[in-house]
């Protein structure tokens, strides 16, 4: 099992859809790390050598902010909008939808489950 970032990647899986298990690191990303590196798609995350396996950890982290790093960079992100009191920070603080998503309908994710009202049919 190979160790990257962190996160231990899942032996049966394909490299591409391996990487994938990095926060940070989408299906372009992967692709485009392996062809960096010269690795094929097909190959698995147990073929892989300890040297191959070094050489995408040390690429990763010279070219991409991955993992906690990322998850702090959001977070401050998000914590500096709250502060400055724009809109979009007051839709953060209210646990809403943030890119202009309707609310009338829909936005359960964000918003939680919905609350049934006594006496609201007629």
């Amino acid at each position: 099992m190979a160790r990257i970032g962190g996160v231990n990647l899942p032996a049966r899986k394909r490299v591409v859809i391996g990487l994938t298990y990095i926060y940070g690191i989408g299906p372009k990303i992967s692709k485009d790390i392996l062809k960096a590196l010269n690795i094929s798609d097909d190959r698995r995350v147990n073929d892989l050598t300890d040297d191959e396996v070094l050489k995408i950890r040390e690429h990763i982290d010279e070219n991409y902010v991955t993992e906690g790093d990322l998850r702090r960079e959001v977070s401050m992100n998000i914590k500096r909008l709250t502060d400055l009191g724009c809109y979009r920070g007051l839709r953060h603080r209210k646990r809403l939808p943030v890119r202009g998503q309707r609310t009338h309908t829909n936005a359960r994710t964000r918003r939680g489950r919905a609350v049934a009202i006594a006496g609201k049919k007629k």
